[in-house]
């Protein structure tokens, strides 16, 4: 038998990963807030909740005794929806130790201080040293990963030796892991980019075709570029699996909760509508509330979130906020380069 890994999360993306590591021959104890979870997966090794028709093997052992779940394990899987996230930390950290070695999946900000997820869990974990802490993004969908298609994502973290210790334990035949020391740029990715995802199916939702959609997408990278390097992160991340990487398959893919939302909005729908009739938490609302007050933190123009957060917490009407976005003044697609490098020939 190999590592034993405490996952805290019995989710879609939380269940995926632990037959990842079910796979890779890892002891698995996943931790869920909800006893029926528990109770469905040993008697029926499924999850049909979060991922129907995936049967989990007896390796994944369920739990809703948090202390049992984090008893004697040589890492830590934190894999819940952002609005959870602090409250769950506070939990979990009687029963960490500075030698832990924690990794996060969830691509969110933190409701109160508008934190990246690493920085709630040394808060609230304040006896974790940050050298053992890593991030995993990038573009995987958890209905994909369970059904073992080929994904590859990143894992980041400040230490070399903590970055290739979780490459070690989540890479297999169908699941590439590499490794960047970029936490900023990797939590900011797959945060930000779940609000373009928002702006994507909005556009499909009011079948404005596939130039919008294009233009969406890319002058979207730019605005999570922008938000990024003032925050900290490096731009070549964004060029990578945290950021067009993962945005491309948000914007795109069927399984995306995000494009869901906005294309239900494009179509009429209201948020509460919206959100009353999904299943599961749509991570771009709760981040274009925060991205929305980090840019103007910051000061930093984006035009695309702003419009986004008008529509979903202004009552904007969709198609105005479209028009709006189109109509805006003129300006050079890559105003940093220019001012870097780039002249026009007179």
């Amino acid at each position: 038998m190999g590592s034993s890994v405490a996952v805290i999360g019995a989710g879609s993306w939380g269940t995926a990963l632990a037959l990842v590591l079910a796979d890779n021959g890892c002891k698995v104890t996943m931790w869920a807030r909800r006893q029926e979870v528990v109770d469905e997966i040993l008697a029926e090794r499924t999850n049909s909740r979060y991922l129907p028709d995936v049967t989990l093997p007896e390796t994944i052992s369920p739990t809703s005794d948090l202390e049992r779940a984090l008893a004697d394990h040589d890492y830590v899987l934190a894999a819940m929806p952002s609005v959870a996230f602090r409250d769950t930390m506070k939990q979990v950290s009687p029963f960490i130790h500075k030698d832990t070695r924690v990794i996060h999946a969830t691509k969110g900000f933190d409701k109160e201080k508008l934190n990246r997820m690493s920085q709630v869990i040394l808060e609230e974990i304040p006896q974790l040293d940050a050298r053992n802490l890593a991030v995993l993004t990038g573009p995987s969908h958890a209905e994909e990963v369970s059904r073992r298609f080929p994904t590859t994502v990143v894992v980041a973290s400040k230490s070399r030796a903590t970055a290739e210790a979780f490459q070690d334990l989540f890479m297999n035949t169908y699941f590439r892991v590499y490794t960047n020391p970029d936490v900023v740029g990797a939590e900011l990715g797959g945060a930000l980019k779940n609000i373009i995802a928002l702006g994507v199916g909005l556009s499909d939702g009011l079948q404005f075709g596939d130039n919008a959609k294009a233009a969406l997408m890319t002058r979207g990278l730019t605005e999570i570029s922008r938000l990024g390097i003032q925050m900290g992160a490096a731009q070549m991340t964004f060029a990578g699996l945290a950021g067009i990487g993962d945005l491309i398959v948000t914007c795109t893919s069927k399984h995306s909760r995000n494009w869901r939302a906005g294309y239900q909005l494009g179509q009429g729908k209201t948020v509460d509508e919206v959100l009353s009739s999904m299943n599961m938490v749509v991570e771009g609302i709760h981040a274009t509330k925060a991205a929305y007050a980090l840019s103007q933190k910051h000061e930093v123009i984006m035009p695309i979130t702003n419009a986004i957060f008008h529509v979903l917490f202004e009552g904007k009407n969709p198609r105005a906020a479209v028009e709006d976005l189109m109509g805006r003044g003129k300006t050079h697609e890559m105003e940093e380069v220019a001012r870097m490098s780039m002249r026009w020939e007179e």
